[in-house]
Protein backbone atom coordinates (compact mmCIF):
# COMPACT_ATOMS: atom_id res chain seq x y z
CA UNK A 1 0.00 0.00 0.00
CA UNK A 2 1.03 2.95 -0.62
CA UNK A 3 2.49 6.44 1.29
CA UNK A 4 -0.70 8.28 -0.31
CA UNK A 5 -3.16 5.39 -0.05
CA UNK A 6 -2.48 5.22 3.54
CA UNK A 7 -2.94 8.82 3.96
CA UNK A 8 -6.02 8.94 2.32
CA UNK A 9 -7.47 5.72 4.73
CA UNK A 10 -6.36 7.79 7.68
CA UNK A 11 -8.35 10.74 6.48
CA UNK A 12 -11.69 8.23 6.10
CA UNK A 13 -10.74 6.97 9.21
CA UNK A 14 -10.46 9.95 11.24
CA UNK A 15 -13.71 11.11 9.76
CA UNK A 16 -15.68 7.91 11.08
CA UNK A 17 -13.58 8.61 14.41
CA UNK A 18 -15.43 12.06 13.80
CA UNK A 19 -18.78 10.30 13.93
CA UNK A 20 -18.01 7.99 16.25
CA UNK A 21 -18.29 10.91 18.45
CA UNK A 22 -21.24 12.24 17.15
CA UNK A 23 -23.27 8.84 17.34
CA UNK A 24 -22.29 8.92 20.67
CA UNK A 25 -23.63 12.21 22.29
CA UNK A 26 -27.04 10.72 21.67
CA UNK A 27 -28.73 7.84 23.06
CA UNK A 28 -30.67 6.46 19.83
CA UNK A 29 -27.27 6.78 17.55
CA UNK A 30 -25.15 5.37 20.25
CA UNK A 31 -25.45 2.05 18.55
CA UNK A 32 -24.44 3.97 15.02
CA UNK A 33 -21.40 5.42 16.83
CA UNK A 34 -19.91 2.13 18.04
CA UNK A 35 -20.75 0.82 14.73
CA UNK A 36 -18.37 4.15 13.32
CA UNK A 37 -15.68 3.71 15.65
CA UNK A 38 -15.06 -0.12 14.79
CA UNK A 39 -15.48 0.74 11.05
CA UNK A 40 -12.69 3.62 11.65
CA UNK A 41 -10.32 1.84 13.70
CA UNK A 42 -10.58 -1.03 11.00
CA UNK A 43 -9.46 0.86 8.34
CA UNK A 44 -6.26 2.56 10.41
CA UNK A 45 -5.15 -0.84 11.38
CA UNK A 46 -5.95 -2.16 7.69
CA UNK A 47 -3.60 0.80 6.59
CA UNK A 48 -0.85 1.15 9.02
CA UNK A 49 -0.23 -2.65 9.04
CA UNK A 50 0.26 -2.91 4.67
CA UNK A 51 1.83 0.45 4.76
CA UNK A 52 5.48 1.11 3.33
CA UNK A 53 6.50 1.90 7.13
CA UNK A 54 5.58 -1.56 8.21
CA UNK A 55 8.10 -4.35 9.36
CA UNK A 56 7.64 -7.96 10.63
CA UNK A 57 4.14 -8.42 9.44
CA UNK A 58 4.12 -12.05 10.88
CA UNK A 59 4.83 -10.63 14.45
CA UNK A 60 2.14 -7.89 14.12
CA UNK A 61 -0.58 -9.92 12.59
CA UNK A 62 0.70 -12.56 15.64
CA UNK A 63 0.69 -10.11 18.35
CA UNK A 64 -2.82 -8.97 17.18
CA UNK A 65 -4.72 -12.18 17.49
CA UNK A 66 -3.29 -12.90 20.99
CA UNK A 67 -4.33 -9.34 22.38
CA UNK A 68 -7.57 -9.69 20.19
CA UNK A 69 -8.27 -12.79 21.67
CA UNK A 70 -7.73 -11.38 25.28
CA UNK A 71 -9.99 -8.54 24.57
CA UNK A 72 -12.69 -10.71 23.31
CA UNK A 73 -12.74 -13.11 26.52
CA UNK A 74 -12.86 -10.50 28.77
CA UNK A 75 -15.49 -7.93 26.72
CA UNK A 76 -17.63 -11.04 27.09
CA UNK A 77 -17.09 -11.81 30.44
CA UNK A 78 -17.12 -8.97 32.35
CA UNK A 79 -20.90 -7.50 33.67
CA UNK A 80 -22.11 -4.14 33.35
CA UNK A 81 -21.37 -3.45 36.89
CA UNK A 82 -17.35 -3.90 36.01
CA UNK A 83 -17.30 -1.57 33.27
CA UNK A 84 -16.07 0.89 34.66
CA UNK A 85 -12.49 -1.09 36.45
CA UNK A 86 -12.24 -2.37 32.82
CA UNK A 87 -11.97 1.18 31.30
CA UNK A 88 -9.79 2.19 34.05
CA UNK A 89 -7.77 -0.38 33.34
CA UNK A 90 -7.66 0.03 29.25
CA UNK A 91 -6.59 3.68 30.22
CA UNK A 92 -3.74 2.32 31.76
CA UNK A 93 -2.45 -0.06 28.99
CA UNK A 94 -2.66 3.45 26.71
CA UNK A 95 -0.13 4.74 29.33
CA UNK A 96 2.53 2.22 29.16
CA UNK A 97 1.97 1.97 25.49
CA UNK A 98 2.98 5.45 25.22
CA UNK A 99 5.97 4.93 27.41
CA UNK A 100 7.23 2.15 25.87
CA UNK A 101 6.76 3.92 22.29
CA UNK A 102 8.67 6.58 24.07
CA UNK A 103 11.69 4.79 25.33
CA UNK A 104 11.93 2.96 21.77
CA UNK A 105 11.85 6.30 19.90
CA UNK A 106 14.34 7.52 22.22
CA UNK A 107 16.89 4.61 21.50
CA UNK A 108 16.38 4.46 17.73
CA UNK A 109 15.77 7.92 16.81
CA UNK A 110 14.79 8.66 13.45
CA UNK A 111 17.28 10.30 11.18
CA UNK A 112 16.29 14.53 10.82
CA UNK A 113 17.74 17.05 8.90
CA UNK A 114 18.22 19.60 11.51
CA UNK A 115 18.95 20.56 15.11
CA UNK A 116 16.03 21.71 15.64
CA UNK A 117 13.54 18.62 15.18
CA UNK A 118 16.51 17.14 16.40
CA UNK A 119 15.52 19.19 19.93
CA UNK A 120 11.60 19.13 19.20
CA UNK A 121 11.92 15.05 18.82
CA UNK A 122 13.43 15.25 22.04
CA UNK A 123 10.93 16.83 23.62
CA UNK A 124 8.35 14.87 22.11
CA UNK A 125 9.97 12.14 23.78
CA UNK A 126 10.09 13.54 27.56
CA UNK A 127 6.27 14.39 27.41
CA UNK A 128 5.05 11.40 26.09
CA UNK A 129 6.94 9.13 28.23
CA UNK A 130 5.84 11.49 31.22
CA UNK A 131 2.20 11.79 30.37
CA UNK A 132 2.08 7.80 29.82
CA UNK A 133 3.80 7.07 32.75
CA UNK A 134 1.01 9.46 35.25
CA UNK A 135 -1.51 7.31 32.84
CA UNK A 136 -0.34 4.38 33.60
CA UNK A 137 -0.13 4.45 37.56
CA UNK A 138 -3.29 6.71 37.81
CA UNK A 139 -5.27 4.28 35.53
CA UNK A 140 -4.07 1.24 37.58
CA UNK A 141 -4.94 3.11 41.17
CA UNK A 142 -8.41 4.25 39.71
CA UNK A 143 -9.09 0.52 38.61
CA UNK A 144 -8.25 -0.56 42.42
CA UNK A 145 -10.15 1.98 43.89
CA UNK A 146 -13.09 0.67 41.57
CA UNK A 147 -12.52 -3.21 41.99
CA UNK A 148 -12.32 -2.30 46.23
CA UNK A 149 -9.01 -3.46 46.39
CA UNK A 150 -7.48 -0.16 47.14
CA UNK A 151 -9.57 2.28 49.83
CA UNK A 152 -11.98 4.35 48.72
CA UNK A 153 -10.80 7.20 50.86
CA UNK A 154 -8.66 9.78 49.68
CA UNK A 155 -5.08 9.25 50.60
CA UNK A 156 -3.82 12.85 52.60
CA UNK A 157 -0.48 12.55 53.13
CA UNK A 158 1.48 16.02 54.70
CA UNK A 159 1.85 18.89 51.81
CA UNK A 160 0.40 16.82 48.95
CA UNK A 161 -0.03 19.49 47.14
CA UNK A 162 3.48 21.36 47.29
CA UNK A 163 4.52 17.65 46.43
CA UNK A 164 2.76 17.21 43.00
CA UNK A 165 3.78 20.77 42.39
CA UNK A 166 7.78 19.50 43.15
CA UNK A 167 7.08 16.74 40.63
CA UNK A 168 6.40 18.87 38.18
CA UNK A 169 9.29 21.20 38.65
CA UNK A 170 11.55 18.71 38.79
CA UNK A 171 10.45 16.71 36.05
CA UNK A 172 10.64 20.37 33.92
CA UNK A 173 14.41 20.81 34.86
CA UNK A 174 14.93 17.39 34.14
CA UNK A 175 13.51 17.97 30.44
CA UNK A 176 15.77 21.01 29.84
CA UNK A 177 18.92 18.74 31.17
CA UNK A 178 17.72 15.94 28.99
CA UNK A 179 17.21 18.49 25.77
CA UNK A 180 20.86 20.09 26.45
CA UNK A 181 22.26 17.01 27.43
CA UNK A 182 21.38 15.50 24.09
CA UNK A 183 19.31 12.69 25.54
CA UNK A 184 20.25 11.73 29.05
CA UNK A 185 19.05 8.00 29.72
CA UNK A 186 19.57 9.07 33.70
CA UNK A 187 17.30 11.90 32.94
CA UNK A 188 14.75 10.04 31.01
CA UNK A 189 14.51 6.96 33.80
CA UNK A 190 14.43 9.57 36.45
CA UNK A 191 11.65 12.00 35.23
CA UNK A 192 9.65 8.17 34.45
CA UNK A 193 9.61 7.11 38.10
CA UNK A 194 8.67 10.96 39.41
CA UNK A 195 5.89 10.50 36.87
CA UNK A 196 5.06 6.95 37.94
CA UNK A 197 4.95 7.97 41.95
CA UNK A 198 2.81 11.32 40.33
CA UNK A 199 0.36 9.50 38.46
CA UNK A 200 -0.24 7.28 41.67
CA UNK A 201 -0.50 9.46 44.25
CA UNK A 202 -2.67 12.11 41.80
CA UNK A 203 -5.46 9.55 41.73
CA UNK A 204 -4.76 8.01 45.76
CA UNK A 205 -5.38 11.48 46.61
CA UNK A 206 -9.06 11.90 45.10
CA UNK A 207 -12.21 10.32 47.11
CA UNK A 208 -14.59 7.35 46.16
CA UNK A 209 -17.74 9.49 45.36
CA UNK A 210 -15.11 11.31 42.98
CA UNK A 211 -14.75 8.14 40.81
CA UNK A 212 -16.72 8.89 37.48
CA UNK A 213 -14.51 12.00 36.91
CA UNK A 214 -11.48 10.35 37.87
CA UNK A 215 -12.62 8.04 34.92
CA UNK A 216 -13.56 10.34 32.70
CA UNK A 217 -10.40 12.54 33.20
CA UNK A 218 -8.28 9.34 32.80
CA UNK A 219 -9.71 8.96 29.35
CA UNK A 220 -8.87 12.06 28.44
CA UNK A 221 -5.29 11.55 29.86
CA UNK A 222 -4.66 8.58 27.49
CA UNK A 223 -5.75 10.78 24.54
CA UNK A 224 -3.20 12.58 25.14
CA UNK A 225 -0.87 10.11 25.67
CA UNK A 226 -1.70 8.40 22.47
CA UNK A 227 -1.51 12.07 20.56
CA UNK A 228 2.31 12.12 22.21
CA UNK A 229 3.11 8.42 20.42
CA UNK A 230 1.49 9.95 17.52
CA UNK A 231 4.68 12.75 17.29
CA UNK A 232 6.94 10.68 18.23
CA UNK A 233 6.21 8.12 15.47
CA UNK A 234 5.11 11.02 13.23
CA UNK A 235 1.56 9.06 13.15
CA UNK A 236 -0.93 11.84 11.59
CA UNK A 237 -3.89 9.70 12.59
CA UNK A 238 -2.72 8.71 15.71
CA UNK A 239 -2.16 12.64 16.70
CA UNK A 240 -6.00 13.31 15.49
CA UNK A 241 -7.10 10.28 17.24
CA UNK A 242 -5.61 11.17 20.70
CA UNK A 243 -6.44 14.77 20.40
CA UNK A 244 -10.39 14.03 19.84
CA UNK A 245 -10.45 11.31 22.85
CA UNK A 246 -8.34 13.96 25.16
CA UNK A 247 -10.57 17.16 24.13
CA UNK A 248 -13.51 14.85 24.64
CA UNK A 249 -12.66 13.55 27.74
CA UNK A 250 -11.76 17.04 28.92
CA UNK A 251 -14.81 18.26 27.95
CA UNK A 252 -17.19 15.50 30.04
CA UNK A 253 -14.43 15.97 32.74
CA UNK A 254 -15.74 19.64 32.96
CA UNK A 255 -19.67 18.54 32.60
CA UNK A 256 -19.02 15.69 35.67
CA UNK A 257 -17.28 18.51 37.36
CA UNK A 258 -19.90 20.99 37.21
CA UNK A 259 -22.76 18.35 37.56
CA UNK A 260 -20.93 17.61 40.95
CA UNK A 261 -19.79 21.74 41.60
CA UNK A 262 -16.36 20.55 41.42
CA UNK A 263 -13.95 23.03 40.51
CA UNK A 264 -12.08 21.41 37.13
CA UNK A 265 -8.49 22.72 38.04
CA UNK A 266 -9.04 20.59 41.38
CA UNK A 267 -9.54 17.89 39.43
CA UNK A 268 -6.85 18.09 37.63
CA UNK A 269 -4.89 18.48 39.91
CA UNK A 270 -6.05 15.58 42.41
CA UNK A 271 -7.51 17.81 45.12
CA UNK A 272 -10.36 16.08 45.83
CA UNK A 273 -11.89 14.56 48.96
CA UNK A 274 -8.79 16.47 51.07
CA UNK A 275 -10.83 17.35 54.07
CA UNK A 276 -13.54 14.29 54.24
CA UNK A 277 -15.78 14.93 57.49
CA UNK A 278 -17.86 11.83 58.12
CA UNK A 279 -21.03 12.58 59.82
CA UNK A 280 -22.04 9.09 61.03
CA UNK A 281 -22.61 9.82 64.73
CA UNK A 282 -25.20 12.28 64.33
CA UNK A 283 -28.65 11.27 65.50
CA UNK A 284 -31.23 11.46 62.82
CA UNK A 285 -34.01 9.70 64.36
CA UNK A 286 -35.72 6.22 63.41
CA UNK A 287 -36.39 4.75 59.66
CA UNK A 288 -39.55 3.47 58.81
CA UNK A 289 -39.70 0.46 56.70
CA UNK A 290 -42.25 -0.61 54.17
CA UNK A 291 -43.18 -4.03 52.65
CA UNK A 292 -43.19 -5.14 48.50
CA UNK A 293 -47.18 -5.44 48.98
CA UNK A 294 -47.12 -1.97 50.87
CA UNK A 295 -44.82 0.18 47.73
CA UNK A 296 -47.10 -2.17 45.14
CA UNK A 297 -50.36 -0.42 46.23
CA UNK A 298 -48.24 2.89 46.63
CA UNK A 299 -47.82 2.50 43.10
CA UNK A 300 -51.28 1.72 42.03
CA UNK A 301 -52.32 4.83 43.82
CA UNK A 302 -50.14 7.23 42.34
CA UNK A 303 -50.82 9.28 39.59
CA UNK A 304 -47.30 10.04 38.60
CA UNK A 305 -43.77 7.77 39.70
CA UNK A 306 -40.26 8.74 39.08
CA UNK A 307 -37.52 5.92 39.33
CA UNK A 308 -33.94 7.16 40.39
CA UNK A 309 -31.15 4.55 40.10
CA UNK A 310 -27.68 4.05 41.12
CA UNK A 311 -25.02 1.28 41.94
CA UNK A 312 -26.91 -0.89 44.41
CA UNK A 313 -29.38 -1.71 41.06
CA UNK A 314 -26.35 -1.92 38.39
CA UNK A 315 -25.21 -4.47 41.18
CA UNK A 316 -28.29 -6.13 41.49
CA UNK A 317 -29.03 -6.89 37.81
CA UNK A 318 -32.52 -4.88 38.68
CA UNK A 319 -33.04 -3.21 35.61
CA UNK A 320 -34.91 -5.60 33.82
CA UNK A 321 -37.60 -6.11 36.30
CA UNK A 322 -37.66 -2.09 36.84
CA UNK A 323 -38.26 -2.14 33.41
CA UNK A 324 -41.36 -5.14 33.75
CA UNK A 325 -42.96 -2.96 36.58
CA UNK A 326 -42.77 0.29 34.98
CA UNK A 327 -44.88 -1.27 31.49
CA UNK A 328 -47.37 -2.38 33.98
CA UNK A 329 -47.58 1.13 35.43
CA UNK A 330 -47.84 2.85 32.22
CA UNK A 331 -50.47 -0.04 30.79
CA UNK A 332 -52.72 1.71 33.93
CA UNK A 333 -51.99 5.39 32.81
CA UNK A 334 -49.47 6.25 35.96
CA UNK A 335 -46.93 9.03 34.34
CA UNK A 336 -43.82 6.86 34.89
CA UNK A 337 -40.51 8.37 34.33
CA UNK A 338 -36.62 8.01 34.83
CA UNK A 339 -34.28 10.56 36.82
CA UNK A 340 -30.68 10.51 36.18
CA UNK A 341 -27.69 11.56 38.04
CA UNK A 342 -25.10 12.73 35.75
CA UNK A 343 -22.55 10.85 38.34
CA UNK A 344 -24.67 8.39 39.07
CA UNK A 345 -23.01 4.72 39.13
CA UNK A 346 -19.37 4.76 38.76
CA UNK A 347 -19.06 6.08 35.11
CA UNK A 348 -20.62 8.69 33.34
CA UNK A 349 -23.96 7.68 31.59
CA UNK A 350 -23.53 4.10 33.32
CA UNK A 351 -27.46 4.16 34.35
CA UNK A 352 -28.27 5.08 30.75
CA UNK A 353 -26.24 1.90 29.17
CA UNK A 354 -27.81 -0.18 31.56
CA UNK A 355 -31.85 1.01 31.22
CA UNK A 356 -31.49 1.05 27.66
CA UNK A 357 -30.04 -2.74 27.82
CA UNK A 358 -33.14 -3.36 29.99
CA UNK A 359 -34.94 -1.72 26.39
CA UNK A 360 -36.80 0.88 28.98
CA UNK A 361 -37.84 3.85 26.43
CA UNK A 362 -35.20 6.88 26.00
CA UNK A 363 -38.25 9.40 26.15
CA UNK A 364 -38.59 8.38 29.84
CA UNK A 365 -35.25 8.58 30.72
CA UNK A 366 -34.52 12.30 31.84
CA UNK A 367 -31.31 14.13 33.24
CA UNK A 368 -31.56 15.39 37.00
CA UNK A 369 -31.84 18.92 35.31
CA UNK A 370 -34.53 17.87 33.16
CA UNK A 371 -36.53 16.41 36.12
CA UNK A 372 -35.94 18.10 39.48
CA UNK A 373 -38.50 20.52 39.78
CA UNK A 374 -41.08 17.72 39.21
CA UNK A 375 -40.49 15.84 42.32
CA UNK A 376 -43.14 18.25 43.90
CA UNK A 377 -45.53 17.11 42.15
CA UNK A 378 -44.65 13.72 42.23
CA UNK A 379 -46.84 11.04 43.98
CA UNK A 380 -44.26 8.20 44.18
CA UNK A 381 -40.38 8.39 43.87
CA UNK A 382 -38.46 4.94 44.20
CA UNK A 383 -35.39 5.21 44.75
CA UNK A 384 -33.57 1.97 43.62
CA UNK A 385 -29.48 1.90 44.72
CA UNK A 386 -28.96 4.92 44.48
CA UNK A 387 -27.21 7.23 47.74
CA UNK A 388 -25.22 10.02 47.43
CA UNK A 389 -26.69 11.32 44.51
CA UNK A 390 -30.02 11.76 46.55
CA UNK A 391 -28.32 12.86 49.62
CA UNK A 392 -30.09 16.53 51.18
CA UNK A 393 -27.06 16.91 52.63
CA UNK A 394 -25.35 18.57 49.94
CA UNK A 395 -28.04 21.06 50.59
CA UNK A 396 -28.97 21.14 54.11
CA UNK A 397 -25.17 20.59 55.68
CA UNK A 398 -22.19 22.49 54.60
CA UNK A 399 -19.62 20.55 56.45
CA UNK A 400 -20.62 17.11 54.59
CA UNK A 401 -18.22 16.06 52.06
CA UNK A 402 -20.64 16.22 49.08
CA UNK A 403 -21.71 19.90 50.55
CA UNK A 404 -22.97 21.95 47.22
CA UNK A 405 -23.24 18.95 45.16
CA UNK A 406 -26.46 18.71 42.64
CA UNK A 407 -28.47 16.20 43.61
CA UNK A 408 -31.64 15.11 42.88
CA UNK A 409 -34.22 16.35 45.27
CA UNK A 410 -36.21 13.57 45.85
CA UNK A 411 -37.42 14.10 49.04
CA UNK A 412 -39.57 16.87 47.61
CA UNK A 413 -42.11 14.23 46.57
CA UNK A 414 -45.51 12.90 48.37
CA UNK A 415 -43.84 9.63 48.60
CA UNK A 416 -39.95 8.39 48.89
CA UNK A 417 -39.59 4.43 48.54
CA UNK A 418 -35.74 3.50 49.27
CA UNK A 419 -34.21 0.05 47.80
CA UNK A 420 -31.20 -0.83 50.11
CA UNK A 421 -29.20 -3.84 51.77
CA UNK A 422 -29.07 -2.39 55.08
CA UNK A 423 -28.58 1.14 56.43
CA UNK A 424 -24.86 1.30 55.50
CA UNK A 425 -23.67 4.57 54.11
CA UNK A 426 -22.88 5.09 50.67
CA UNK A 427 -19.48 5.21 48.40
CA UNK A 428 -18.77 8.68 49.26
CA UNK A 429 -18.93 7.44 53.43
CA UNK A 430 -21.75 9.93 53.65
CA UNK A 431 -24.74 8.96 56.24
CA UNK A 432 -27.82 10.34 53.93
CA UNK A 433 -30.51 12.22 55.99
CA UNK A 434 -32.97 11.26 53.54
CA UNK A 435 -33.63 7.85 55.01
CA UNK A 436 -35.10 9.29 58.27
CA UNK A 437 -37.36 11.85 56.86
CA UNK A 438 -41.70 11.39 57.38
CA UNK A 439 -41.79 10.82 53.91
CA UNK A 440 -39.75 8.28 53.57
CA UNK A 441 -39.68 4.19 53.55
CA UNK A 442 -36.67 2.02 53.61
CA UNK A 443 -37.57 -1.60 51.79
CA UNK A 444 -34.35 -3.74 52.50
CA UNK A 445 -33.36 -6.77 50.28
CA UNK A 446 -31.71 -7.68 47.03
CA UNK A 447 -33.32 -4.84 45.12
CA UNK A 448 -33.84 -7.36 42.15
CA UNK A 449 -35.73 -9.65 44.86
CA UNK A 450 -37.50 -6.50 45.87
CA UNK A 451 -39.02 -5.35 42.36
CA UNK A 452 -39.84 -8.85 41.40
CA UNK A 453 -42.04 -9.02 43.99
CA UNK A 454 -43.40 -5.66 43.71
CA UNK A 455 -44.02 -6.61 40.01
CA UNK A 456 -45.90 -9.86 41.46
CA UNK A 457 -48.50 -7.76 43.55
CA UNK A 458 -49.10 -5.53 40.87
Amino acid sequence: MSAGLVQAAYIVAALFFILSLAGLSKQESARSGNYYGIAGMAIALIATIFGPDSQGLVWIIVAMVIGGGIGIHFAKKVEMTEMPELVAILHSFVGMAAVLVGYNSYLDAPQVATHAEHVIHMVEVFLGVFIGAVTFTGSVVAFGKLRGIISSSPLNLPHKHKMNLAAIVVSTLLMIYFVKADGSMFALIVMTLIAFAFGYHLVASIGGADMPVVVSMLNSYSGWAAAAAGFMLANDLLIVTGALVGSSGAILSYIMCKAMNRSFVSVIAGGFGQEVVISGDVDHGEHREASAEEVAEMLKNSKSVIITPGYGMAVAQAQYPVHEITEKLRAQGINVRFGIHPVAGRLPGHMNVLLAEAKVPYDIVLEMDEINDDFSETDTVLVIGANDTVNPAAQEDPNSPIAGMPVLEVWNAKNVIVFKRSMNTGYAGVQNPLFFKENTQMLFGDAKDSVDAISKAL
